[in-house]
C-alpha cells in the first residue's frame, strides 16, 4: 500500500509538470520540445531518418506506458483490483520499447528482433488497456501502444530493393 501511494505521488508530479510545460500563460515560452537529431553526412544509411522516427515513436509509447502504469497503481490503492494486471503490462511493454527504441535508435543488429518483440508487446498491451478504454488515460496508451505496434510492424518488413 505504502508503494502504490509513493507511485501515485510521483505519477502526480511527474503530470503535473507535463500540465505545466503544455500550459503556459500567454507570452510564456513553453518548454522546448525535443528535435530529431541532425544526422551525419555521406556514408549514413538512407533509412536512418526511419529510425529516428520509430525510435521516437517507441519512446512515447514507453512514457505513455509508464504513466499509464502509474495510474494503475492509484486506481489499485483506491480498491480497483481488476488494475493490477494492467500495471504490470504496461510496465512490461515500458521496458520493452525502451529497450527496442535504444536498439533502433542506432540502427542495431538486432532492429529486426527488437521490431517484432515490441509489436507484439504493444499488441498484447493495447488489448488490454481496451478494456479500461473508458478512462481517459488508459486510452491514451491504447493510441500509443497501436501507433507504436503498427510502426514496428512496417520497419520490420524487408525494404523493397535492399535484400
Amino acid at each position: 500500500m505504502l508503494r502504490a501511494t509513493t507511485l501515485f505521488s510521483v505519477a502526480i508530479l511527474a503530470l503535473g509538470g507535463l500540465y505545466l510545460a503544455s500550459a503556459a500563460e500567454p507570452g510564456q515560452v513553453p518548454f522546448p520540445k525535443p528535435q530529431t537529431p541532425a544526422l551525419p553526412g555521406p556514408g549514413v544509411d538512407p533509412q536512418m531518418p526511419l529510425f529516428v522516427t520509430c525510435a521516437q515513436t517507441c519512446d512515447d509509447c514507453a512514457r505513455i506506458c509508464d504513466m499509464c502504469s502509474i495510474h494503475c497503481a492509484k486506481q489499485l490503492s483506491d480498491g480497483k483490483k481488476e488494475h493490477f494486471q494492467l500495471l504490470r503490462m504496461c510496465q512490461d511493454c515500458a521496458e520493452i520499447c525502451s529497450a527496442t527504441a535504444r536498439v533502433v535508435a542506432k540502427d542495431g543488429p538486432l532492429s529486426d528482433v527488437m521490431y517484432l518483440a515490441c509489436a507484439n508487446a504493444c499488441k498484447r498491451c493495447g488489448d488490454a488497456c481496451e478494456k479500461f478504454a473508458a478512462d481517459a488515460l488508459i486510452n491514451k496508451c491504447v493510441q500509443e501502444c497501436r501507433r507504436c505496434e503498427k510502426m514496428c510492424r512496417d520497419m520490420s518488413k524487408p525494404i523493397v530493393g535492399k535484400e
